[in-house]
């Protein structure tokens, strides 16, 4: 494939064979594994979803950041969990353009650029070739010994997919606008909102008076409580729960900013989840119920971690990275995971009903990281 893929390019799956030249005896090609979830999408079109050029890496500690991709983009398409002991995190895929077929003209009519090709001969991929069978044991690490199983996927290989990207390095930048993923709006809101918030971090005593500003006007542009506040609740103490036993399919209303502020620690935690600032555009706005979370891979580990609390996704909600520092704009969109007390259940009249509330205490370390 002699140029990047953009957002909205249409292209065709490779056949599972083709793909299969393209991985080394570990089922990877430049380090990111090919895995047993994505064989069903071989054969059918999509439109590209956006490019991959970076990516979120949450495999160190806090803060995190955006690691470089080469020749990799997501398209529509989420994990199933199905041969990673049934993970319901449902990342979205990367995947490789060797693994990819390009397509031109009205995709209701489409032809192959690359038809008579093979991937090798398409894209120039230098894997050694596996079998499907070796895709498949290489989603786990063989260890007999190991309780409980460790994991290998695509988030659990992103440092050995990547290169180091820094957050000063505008030519992300550019290649966030040239490729589609986002309009200019969007970077210069981020650019703006970016400069704000670290210059009210900066120990320079200006921080409070920054934040009472932005809440003061933000109706001017239409926006929230500064995104990045701490909880009500103290430090330590114990903060609440509510339950409404959302099944897939409800409809629920993201409560506003200011009654889930009420629902959080000063460390912005409610039993161990982390109340992150990308959830804050959400605030206010009525969604479908995608599914109740149980249990998903540790990004760090590679082990499953089995939620105390399940936790909601909805559908369509995903992570914008609009306001974390250090990985701005990442095109991962991760779903992220909402307490049913940040949620009420809207009626068929319209009405809304929360859950009720209950004291209880957890530790956890991020949003994604509910224990």
């Amino acid at each position: 494939m002699k140029r990047k893929l953009s957002t909205g390019d249409w292209v065709e799956v490779r056949s599972k064979d083709e793909i299969l030249k393209t991985l080394d005896d570990k089922g990877q090609l430049d380090g990111m594994p090919f895995m047993p979830e994505m064989f069903r999408f071989c054969g059918q079109r999509f439109q590209v979803y956006k490019r991959a050029h970076k990516t979120c890496d949450y495999s160190t500690s806090y803060p995190y950041h955006t690691r470089r991709m080469e020749a990799t983009v997501h398209l529509e398409t989420r994990c199933d969990g199905e041969a990673h002991g049934g993970c319901q995190a449902a990342c979205l895929l990367y995947w490789k353009h060797a693994w990819l077929k390009p397509v031109k003209g009205d995709p209701k009519n489409t032809v192959l650029r690359t038809e008579t090709l093979s991937a090798q001969e398409a894209d120039g991929a230098s894997g050694t070739g596996c079998s499907e069978s070796d895709v498949l044991a290489h989603t786990r690490i063989s260890d007999p010994d190991a309780e409980p199983v460790t994991y290998v996927c695509q988030v659990t290989q992103i440092p050995h997919a990547t290169k180091p990207l820094a957050w000063w390095d505008v030519r992300q930048y550019i290649e966030d606008y040239l490729s589609g993923n986002v309009g200019l709006d969007r970077i210069f809101n981020g650019l703006i909102y970016s400069i704000y918030y670290h210059v009210s971090q900066a120990g320079i005593g200006l921080g409070p008076a920054m934040r009472w500003f932005y809440d003061k006007f933000r109706p001017v542009w239409g926006g929230t409580l500064f995104p990045r506040k701490p909880g009500r609740i103290p430090q330590g103490k114990p903060t609440p729960s509510g339950t409404l036993n959302l099944r897939p399919g409800e409809i629920v209303r993201v409560k506003s900013h200011e009654e889930i502020l009420k629902t959080v620690d000063a460390g912005n935690k409610n039993r161990g989840m982390y109340w992150d600032a990308e959830l804050v555009p959400y605030c206010g706005g009525t969604y479908r119920v995608l599914k109740s979370v149980t249990k998903i891979i540790d990004e760090k580990t590679g082990k499953m971690v089995e939620m105390k609390n399940p936790c909601i996704t909805l559908d369509s909600v995903v992570c914008q990275a609009r306001y974390s520092p250090c990985r701005m704009l990442c095109p991962k969109a991760m779903y992220p995971y909402w307490r049913e007390i940040w949620l009420e259940r809207v009626a068929a009249n319209g009405s809304a009903a929360s859950g009720a509330d209950a004291a209880t205490n957890a530790r956890g370390v991020r949003q994604m990281e509910n224990v």
